[in-house]
């Protein structure tokens, strides 16, 4: 019996075959269009596949798109019971004299916490940001320690943050792959208040009525979200969030030139997304996809599942071509925890694979006791 176990792998070919093979050539599909920006990227919402993309991983100034993190952030601390939506919050002296936009709060005002969620998102306001950041972390600094954490926790590997509100500093950055990560993020883990704020088109406050700054929201019926930002040395930025029926796309937009340009240029994006691509359910959040052998564990077989609704994005005209196989890491050696990755599905047409994504365990598997270990110890040398 070896001393150290090996990680190999082994194909089970053909567990799903999405339909059956019909021609030899791929789906025509036109280049990503040509955006006079900065950097973009283009993703689809269910499938977590990039569409598109340009510069995405360039560190670039997030400006308010900053602001989708101390939005998540505030909603994190409504469901864990930190902050309610009723409950004020002191304006301090910092937040009345930031600079940028603003919902125009003061010193000698108690606003709800409701009341800083429209202005930071709507209007956009700097003020209602720091009011919000202050509400959570005491300071905006050790707010900031937070945003950094939990960026690290969404696996936004080129993003730094040094404030609620995305005002210019040499530390804060990030890429437009990492935004896609936080409006996913913030889209599926606070659905109720993504829907209740994000595609708000005004908002008064204090007898002050400002637009939302995403034009989108006037110019495509799909789009429902989500932020813009800007400053001179940013450009003109926008992260769009749109929906055809459970068809979910989101386009980052970072440095246009001006607002109409963002706009615009977000538009070709999703467009270009929905006229070329297709998304399809192949398997719902716990199906069991394929079964897998388990090692020295108390039970020897194992289903290989995903917990949220797996999709896969094919360019049209594909998905009637694609079969999946299933890669499953073996030996699989007990003990494996809910939840492990512990092989792959991949989709494949004429042989090349188009998209892959990861198993998960269904349930735990505990070690078996010695003799069950032995013997599979004694199999494993056969296998």
């Amino acid at each position: 019996m070896p001393t150290k176990e090996t990680m190999t792998y082994f194909t089970s070919f053909f567990v799903l075959i999405l339909s059956l093979f019909v021609g030899n050539a791929y789906a025509e599909v036109a280049p990503a269009p040509e955006l006079a920006v900065k950097a973009y990227l283009l993703k689809d919402f269910n499938s977590n596949r990039v569409l598109a993309e340009q510069q995405s991983q360039s560190r670039v100034e997030p400006a308010s798109l900053t602001k989708l993190m101390t939005a998540y952030l505030s909603f994190k601390a409504l469901k864990n019971g930190q902050l309610q939506l009723d409950q004020t919050l002191p304006i301090s002296e910092k937040a009345w004299r930031i600079e940028g936009s603003k919902m125009f709060v003061d010193t000698t005002m108690t606003v709800t916490v409701d009341e800083l969620l429209h202005g930071m998102i709507i209007q956009s306001g700097n003020d209602a940001s720091i009011a919000l950041a202050e509400g959570i972390g005491g300071t905006e600094a050790a707010f900031a320690t937070k945003m950094n954490q939990e960026a690290a926790r969404l696996g936004m590997k080129n993003t730094h943050f040094m404030n609620a509100t995305g005002l210019p500093d040499a530390q804060h950055y990030t890429t437009a792959y990492d935004l896609s990560l936080l409006a996913t993020a913030l889209i599926q883990d606070f659905p109720e208040q993504y829907k209740r704020l994000y595609s708000v088109k005004e908002y008064t406050y204090n007898k002050i009525t400002q637009p939302n700054r995403n034009r989108l929201l006037w110019l495509d019926p799909n789009v429902d979200g989500m932020k813009t930002g800007h400053t001179e040395s940013a450009g003109f930025c926008l992260i769009s969030s749109a929906k055809r029926g459970e068809h979910r796309l989101i386009s980052v937009v970072l440095g246009a030139a001006n607002d109409n340009a963002r706009a615009t240029e977000s538009q070709k994006l999703l467009n270009y997304g929905y006229q070329f691509f297709d998304a399809h359910l192949v398997y719902k959040a716990g199906a069991t996809i394929a079964t897998q052998k388990v090692w020295k564990g108390t039970e020897s077989k194992l289903a290989a599942t995903t917990f949220q609704d797996l999709y896969v994005t094919l360019p049209k005209g594909d998905y009637a071509r694609a079969k999946a196989k299933v890669i499953s890491k073996q030996p699989l050696i007990a003990p494996v925890a809910k939840g492990q990755e512990i092989g792959r599905i991949q989709f494949v047409i004429d042989e090349k694979v188009v998209d892959e994504q990861k198993l998960l365990a269904a349930k735990e598997v505990k070690v078996a006791g010695i003799f069950g270990r032995l013997w599979d110890s004694f199999m494993l040398l056969f296998a």
